[in-house]
C-alpha cells in the first residue's frame, strides 16, 4: 500500500513514524521549503493523550532520549488577576510534559526525513479506479492508495474534501514571544494566565530552556503594523503588577498570530481521502488540545493502516473516532477561549 501524506507538521510526522516498517510506501509532501521556515508559536503541551501517542509512534529510542529532555510542569492551570492574586486554580492530574515545538518536530523528523519533499504545495487530487492521485504546483503528480490531509488549518485538501467545513476567526490574536526561563521559575505550571480588563491575557509557561510568554486581545484592538505592537502591550498592560512589566522588557523573538478555529461539520462518507489534525478541527490554544489530538490523530490512523483488514471500514472506524473527539475539543476549546479569552462564539 502506498500513503500519500499532505504536510509535514506533527501530525504527519507522526503518521509517518508510525508507519515505520510496516511495508508501507510512504511519502510525505510539504509546502513549505523547510522545517523552520515559518514561527508557529514555541512551547507545546502534551498531556495523556498526546504523550501516549508519540510513544506509540517513536522509535523506543528516539522516544526515550525525548522525554529524558522534555520538562514536566506541576499538573495545574492558575489564572492571576492583574495584581497576581489568584482568581482560580485546577489541578489536571496525569502527565505532562512541556516541550519546544521545533524539537519535537525534530524528533518527529529524525527517523523519516527522507520520506518528506520539501517545497511543493498540493493543487488538487483526483480519486479513480480505487487509488488517488495528488497534483501540486510544480506540475509534479503521484498516485497512491490513501491520500492523508495532514496540512494544518489552511488544508488545501480539507478545501476540496469538505468545501463546506469552514474555518472562522476566534476575534483574537496573539503575540506569542519567550522570556528567560529564571524569570518565572515558580509560575511551573502547565499554563498559568494573568487575565486584565477586556479580555485582555498574559500566558505563561516554561520549557526546559526558557519560558513562553504570550499576550492575546481582541483583533481590532491590535494594530496590522508589527513595530507597534511591543509599545501597545506596554500600554494595555499599565499598572499590571511590576513583575509582569518586568517581564515585558524580557520579551524576545515575539511574533503575532491570528487565532482561528474549525466549525464542526456532520460525518462525512468514508473514501480514500483522510484527515488528521488541524486540517480536520482546528481549534483555539485555549484547551492545550491541539497538538495532542492531531498525535492521537496519527497513531491511531497509522494503527487502522497498518491493521491488515479491509481498507474502507478501517478508516471509516478511525473517522468516527477522530471527528466525535476532534469537534467535541473545538467546542470546549471555544468554551474555555470565550470565557477566559474573549473569543468569539463558534457559529451554530
Amino acid at each position: 500500500m502506498k500513503v500519500i501524506v499532505i504536510g509535514a507538521g506533527l501530525g504527519g510526522l507522526a503518521l509517518a513514524n508510525g508507519l515505520r516498517g510496516t511495508g508501507m510506501d510512504v511519502a510525505v509532501y510539504e509546502r513549505d521549503a523547510s522545517p523552520v521556515i515559518r514561527g508557529q508559536g514555541y512551547r507545546l503541551h502534551l498531556g495523556d493523550v498526546g504523550i501516549d501517542a508519540l510513544a506509540s509512534v517513536l522509535a523506543p529510542e528516539r522516544w526515550a532520549a525525548f522525554v529524558a529532555a522534555a520538562h514536566a510542569p506541576k499538573p495545574r492551570f492558575v489564572r492571576f488577576d492583574p495584581a497576581l492574586r489568584v482568581l482560580e486554580e485546577h489541578d489536571f492530574g496525569g502527565r505532562h510534559l512541556s516541550v519546544d515545538r521545533q524539537e519535537l518536530r525534530d524528533t518527529l523528523l529524525a527517523d523519516v526525513e527522507r520520506l518528506v519533499t520539501y517545497g511543493r504545495r498540493l493543487t488538487a487530487f483526483q480519486v479513480e479506479a480505487g487509488q488517488v492521485t495528488a497534483c501540486f504546483d510544480d506540475g509534479a503528480t503521484t498516485t497512491g492508495d490513501v491520500l492523508v490531509g495532514a496540512d494544518g488549518v489552511n488544508s488545501a485538501v480539507r478545501r476540496q474534501y469538505l468545501p463546506h467545513a469552514r474555518v472562522v476567526g476566534t476575534g483574537l490574536t496573539q503575540l506569542y514571544g519567550r522570556i528567560q526561563r529564571e524569570s518565572a521559575e515558580d509560575l511551573d505550571h502547565v499554563f498559568s494566565a494573568v487575565t486584565g480588563p477586556r479580555h485582555r491575557v498574559v500566558g505563561i509557561a516554561l520549557t526546559r530552556d526558557y519560558a513562553t510568554f504570550s499576550f492575546s486581545a481582541r483583533t481590532e484592538d491590535l494594530p496590522p503594523e508589527p513595530h507597534l505592537l511591543r509599545p501597545l502591550v506596554a500600554e494595555m498592560t499599565h499598572g499590571w503588577h511590576p513583575r509582569i512589566r518586568r517581564m515585558l522588557t524580557e520579551w524576545y523573538d515575539v511574533f503575532p498570530l491570528e487565532l482561528r478555529t474549525s466549525v464542526p461539520v456532520a460525518p462525512w462518507d468514508t473514501t480514500r481521502v483522510t484527515l488528521v489534525g488541524d486540517a480536520a478541527h482546528a481549534m483555539s490554544p485555549a484547551a492545550g488540545a491541539g497538538a495532542n489530538l492531531a498525535l492521537r490523530d496519527a497513531a491511531s490512523l497509522a494503527a487502522a493502516l497498518a491493521s491488515g483488514r479491509p481498507l474502507i471500514p478501517e478508516l471509516r472506524s478511525y473517522e468516527r473516532e477522530m471527528i466525535d473527539s476532534g469537534f467535541a475539543a473545538v467546542r470546549a476549546s471555544a468554551a474555555n477561549g470565550a470565557r477566559i479569552l474573549g473569543q468569539d462564539p463558534l457559529p451554530g
